[in-house]
């Protein structure tokens, strides 16, 4: 097994076949969430930039494959972590059900639902439904005493007592707030297109990374894509190892991640 690398491949296989298992402390998964299927072109948009509906093969199942493709998934992940590792889903109200019973399934605990709240999300389009302004992250943990860092959290929240001292994300509710990723940090093509229709905010990414990691560990990613969560672990000071099937985005994560390269202490 081979740390601050990406395999190309299959993100069940490779797992399986190529990572150690009860070797990983730290997984943040971003998977498919199963809403492609219909174009929605805003290319005109005045808040936060074009918009474009998510519409991939690889975002493509019938609900019994999306099902069974969660679980293997799933499944694969908790036979690499640690014994008291940590799994975060990335996900939305389409399919955090799913996620939350496949996982109860396989004996996961979920400690915390992080809500992100995106203050540049797009406006109520067809006003049939309450706006769309927030994506989840379900953290689960695979046995006892996990890692968490408190008071590293406390220091990330930029809210502060009246006082100026930190405190941890709002009691109970484990909410940040944070824009879709745009500017310098969304990854472009020639023509103005987001690369990735899904790029992750590298500040989520610290979050989780701070909160359930230490420095020298690994972090893990099965669907890496424009390879955030490589960058992020990499500043922080922790391995990586990232996991993608397609070639496009595997090249592109490569030289996001050669760009930002910090060499690890031994």
């Amino acid at each position: 097994m081979e740390t601050n690398k990406i395999y190309k491949g299959d993100c069940v296989n490779i797992l399986e076949t190529e990572i150690d298992k009860n070797s990983i402390p730290l997984i943040f998964a971003d998977p498919p969430y199963n809403l492609s299927g219909k174009s929605l072109d805003l290319a005109n948009n005045t808040t936060g930039g074009a918009y474009y509906k998510v519409n991939e093969k690889w975002d493509t199942y019938n609900y019994e494959d999306y099902l069974n493709f969660t679980e293997k998934w799933i499944s694969s992940c908790k036979s690499v972590l640690f014994p008291n590792g940590s799994l975060y889903v990335s996900c939305t109200q389409h399919n955090i059900a799913e996620i939350i019973i496949i996982s109860k399934k396989l004996e996961l605990k979920l400690n915390n639902i992080i809500t992100w709240y995106k203050v540049n999300a797009m406006p109520n389009i067809t006003k049939r439904t309450f706006t769309h302004a927030t994506e989840f992250v379900c953290w689960f943990v695979k046995g006892k005493n996990w890692i968490f860092n408190y008071d590293a959290v406390k220091q990330f929240n930029p809210q502060k007592t009246k006082e100026g001292q930190s405190k941890q994300l709002r009691d109970f509710l484990n909410f940040i707030e944070l824009p879709i990723v745009q500017g310098k940090e969304r990854i472009r093509g020639e023509n103005g297109r987001a690369l990735h229709p899904t790029q992750k905010p590298e500040k989520l990414l610290e979050l989780v990374i701070l909160a359930s990691s230490n420095e020298n560990d690994i972090v893990l990613d099965p669907f890496f894509g424009m390879g955030t969560t490589g960058v992020v672990a990499q500043k922080l000071k922790r391995n990586w190892i990232g996991i993608e099937e397609k070639d496009d985005y595997t090249a592109l994560a490569q030289e996001r991640l050669n760009s930002n390269k910090i060499i690890l202490n031994e």
